[in-house]
């Protein structure tokens, strides 16, 4: 087993403390970052993905397998931005106003930098100006979250200030978490409905 495959096989498995070492250590025999980051570790997450589809796996496992697939990246990140590599898109993510659950958009997050997008994390009881700056500060795709029926309207305030901030059409929506469904998604004009990270990568490699 080659340290490509050594790797993959740490980031599915949720091996957060060997796959630093697996990964400098698969740099040291010349393997460059993006081959790394093409051919190990977006694919492996694609596999953690699928397991979690299948419901082979459920969200600790996927969080695991995030983190393991996190320390890599730490690694590999600052290579690629050396190599010139540029993320497929910029994508800012939080969970909404009034809604403090993180898990969910923690996962999202780090399945979507897996997946070779540049994540910006707005955090937790987002107010929709922030929304708006991301979007101002260059994010292609915003993404929001809601767990609870009580915040999930912010979404929708958000989408009006992005309106009336003029970046509305300059932007892909995906809202998704617990409270949302795809009829509140279309009902508040929001781009797409991701029911979990899996299908967010997807939607947005459909946009890219």
């Amino acid at each position: 087993m080659d340290q490509k495959e050594k790797l993959a096989k740490a980031i599915i498995e949720g091996k957060m403390s060997e796959t630093p070492g697996i990964t400098e250590e698969a740099l040291d025999q010349g393997f460059e970052p993006g081959i790394l980051m093409n051919e190990v570790l977006i694919p492996a997450m694609q596999v953690v993905g699928k397991r979690f589809e299948s419901q082979q796996y459920f969200v600790p496992e996927v969080l695991v397998s995030a983190h393991a697939m996190q320390g890599s990246l730490n690694i590999l990140r600052p290579l690629l931005v050396t190599d010139g590599i540029k993320a497929a898109a910029r994508i800012a993510v939080g969970t909404v106003k009034g809604d403090i659950h993180e898990i969910g958009k923690n996962i999202v997050c780090m399945v979507l930098e897996g997946a070779g997008f540049e994540v910006v994390d707005l955090g937790v009881d987002v107010p929709p100006p922030v929304f708006v700056q991301a979007a101002d500060d260059g994010a292609d795709i915003i993404g929001m979250s809601s767990l609870m029926t009580t915040s999930r309207n912010k979404m929708k305030d958000t989408l009006d200030s992005l309106s009336e901030a003029g970046l509305r059409d300059g932007v892909k929506v995906v809202v998704g978490g617990a409270a949302v469904t795809p009829a509140f998604a279309e009902t508040i004009g929001a781009d797409a409905y991701g029911r979990d990270a899996n299908q967010a990568v997807q939607i947005i490699k459909d946009f890219s």
